[in-house]
C-alpha cells in the first residue's frame, strides 16, 4: 500500500492545482448517486437519528460525541504536524491525554474548559496547505460531497482510521453504526436550512466548508454559522 499510495499522492499533487474547485464534470453521475445518498437518509440513516435523539438522553449523546472526536484527535495531530503547526499539534495531543485520562476514556471533555480548544484537521487539509487543488468536484456513496483531494485524503486515512482497527468485526460494524448515527443527528439542525437545489446547495455548503476548514476561518464566514441555528437545541426540532 505504501509506494502505492505514494504515487497516487505524487501525481495529484502534480495534477490537482490546475483544476478549479467549482469545476463539476461528473455532474450527472454526482446527481445519480447524491439521489441515492438522498434516498438513503430519508429512509434509513435521518430516521434512526431521529429515533436517537428522541430516545437517548442529551448527557449520552454528548458523551458518544466526545468519545469519536477524542479517538480521531491523533489524527488531528499528525496533520497539524504536517501541515507545519507544531504547537497546534502538542495541544492537539495534550488534548487527547487529557479527556483519555481524566475524562474518563474521553466520555468527558475537561480539555476545553482548561484551555485546550477542539480542532479538526485531515488529510485533505494537509495536502491544499502543501499547494494541491481539489480537483473536480465527486459525490461519494454514503460519504457525500467531497473532491478529488479529500477522497484521496480519506481513502489513504483509513488505513490509520482507529474505528477499522476494532475487532472483532461484530464489534467494529456497532461501532461504525454508532459513528455514523452521531454524525448524523449532529446535521439534523441543517436538514430545514437547504433550499432551491439541493445539489447545488450541498455542492455550495461543502466548497465553502472546505475552503474555511483550510484556512483555519481566516477571511471566510461559516455557512453553518446561520441565525437562529442553535444545535444545543436540537431535542427542540421535533
Amino acid at each position: 500500500m505504501g509506494r502505492t499510495a505514494f504515487v497516487l499522492v505524487l501525481a495529484f499533487m502534480i495534477l490537482a492545482p490546475s483544476v478549479k474547485a467549482a469545476d463539476d464534470p461528473w455532474e450527472g453521475v454526482n446527481r445519480q448517486v447524491f439521489e441515492f445518498n438522498e434516498w438513503t437518509d430519508r429512509w434509513f440513516l435521518r430516521p434512526v437519528a431521529v429515533g436517537y435523539v428522541k430516545v437517548v438522553p442529551k448527557f449520552v449523546r454528548t458523551g458518544v460525541s466526545n468519545f469519536f472526536i477524542n479517538i480521531m484527535t491523533p489524527l488531528t495531530a499528525a496533520n497539524q504536524l504536517l501541515q507545519g503547526k507544531p504547537k497546534a499539534s502538542i495541544s492537539d495531543l495534550g488534548r487527547f491525554a487529557m479527556n483519555t485520562t481524566l475524562g474518563v476514556g474521553g466520555l468527558i471533555d475537561v480539555a476545553s474548559p482548561a484551555g485546550l480548544a477542539k480542532n479538526s484537521e485531515d488529510l485533505g487539509q494537509t495536502f491544499a496547505v502543501w499547494g494541491s487543488g481539489p480537483g473536480p468536484y465527486v459525490v461519494l456513496p454514503f460519504f457525500g460531497p467531497s473532491n478529488v483531494r479529500d477522497s484521496l485524503g480519506l481513502g489513504i486515512s483509513s488505513f490509520v482510521n482507529p474505528i477499522l482497527a476494532v475487532s472483532p468485526n461484530s464489534t467494529r460494524a456497532i461501532v461504525t453504526a454508532a459513528y455514523v448515527v452521531d454524525l448524523r443527528a449532529g446535521l439534523i439542525g441543517i436538514d430545514d436550512l437547504v433550499m432551491g437545489d439541493r445539489y447545488l446547495f450541498r455542492k455550495d455548503t461543502y466548497e465553502q466548508q472546505r475552503r474555511f476548514n483550510i484556512n483555519d476561518g481566516l477571511g471566510e464566514d461559516d455557512p453553518f454559522e446561520q441565525d437562529g441555528f442553535d444545535d444545543d437545541d436540537d431535542d427542540d426540532d421535533f
